[in-house]
């Protein structure tokens, strides 16, 4: 199912599958922002990521005596989630545990997405509770997608990617197996952008660790218009688009990292966002603001 908020400035529409933002449109110059999900392309509009980023070892988690599989990025995004309630500029969704979540994670939670109107700002809120009788350890994270050109009098190298301040970014290196090994990069020096361009996404994401910006924004060179992310909370921010000529570029702000190559498939030994006891709560935040 689908449920839309709007105020005057921009129109949003949530989806239950995924508890994803599938569209964001600005009022004054009718742009849809986020990618249709054109599965020839890439089949997704803003997934979350939980209750891991990236790969696990062998595809597998080993959690109170038993190996689950787990896919990339966890099974949140691929799963219908409930709506709790509908305000005139916000929308609640809820995934809880079920038969369907202990077939991959033997842990009872429930998982809330708040997506919140502000002005020209998209708030979405994940907030994960521990229900369960032992510590949940988890990681999560944020996949969204914005298409561009934003309309037909550009093409892809009309736009470029600007730290709110000078970045010397140091980035995590997964490849070839989508899991950390040690063998970091820089992806350049003192810069405050980067061009979009089929050479940026060759070889697949870069992942960013600990940029002193507060913000990352996709911009239209010559006009302005833009989207821009607070990461300023997230230790990690990564960038991705599908190889060739870039028709969506995704800002992704991370709390956790894909699993080290040589871990353990353990759930209790995988680096982890958050560490809950039973009955608490924990709650993080991707505010994107549609500028012009």
């Amino acid at each position: 199912m689908e449920f839309t908020i709007e105020n005057d400035y921009l129109i949003v529409t949530v989806t239950t599958w995924g508890a994803q933002v599938k569209s964001v449109v600005r009022k004054c110059d009718d742009v849809e922002h986020i990618w249709q999900a054109d599965k020839a392309v890439w089949g997704y509009h803003a997934p979350i990521l939980f209750p891991h980023t990236g790969k696990v070892v062998d595809g597998l988690i080993e959690a109170k005596g038993n190996v689950y599989p787990s896919g990339q990025h966890g099974f949140a995004r691929l799963m219908e989630h409930t709506l709790v309630r509908q305000t005139d500029d916000s929308i609640v969704l809820e995934l809880r545990s079920n038969e369907e979540t202990r077939k991959k994670f033997p842990y009872e939670f429930r998982l809330i997405s708040t997506i919140t109107l502000d002005v020209d700002t998209v708030r979405h809120t994940l907030t994960v509770e521990n229900w369960d009788e032992d510590k949940l350890y988890f990681g999560i994270g944020y996949h969204p997608a914005f298409a561009i050109p934003f309309d037909d009098s550009h093409s892809a190298e009309d736009y470029e990617l600007r730290f709110s301040q000078p970045e010397s970014p140091l980035c995590v290196n997964c490849l070839p197996l989508g899991l950390v090994h040690g063998d970091n990069y820089y992806l350049g020096s003192n810069l405050r952008a980067i061009p979009v361009s089929p050479e940026l996404f060759a070889n697949d994401s870069h992942c960013m660790v600990n940029l002193r910006s507060k913000t990352l924004g996709l911009y239209e060179k010559d006009t302005g218009r833009g989207v821009v992310c607070d990461i300023s909370d997230f230790p990690y921010t990564l960038i991705w688009s599908k190889p060739g000529v870039p028709r969506f570029v995704c800002i992704e702000p991370w709390h956790s990292l894909p699993s080290p190559e040589n871990g353990s498939i353990r759930w209790e030994e995988k680096p982890a966002a958050a560490i809950l006891e039973p009955g608490e709560r924990w709650s993080c935040t991707l505010s994107t603001s549609f500028v012009r």
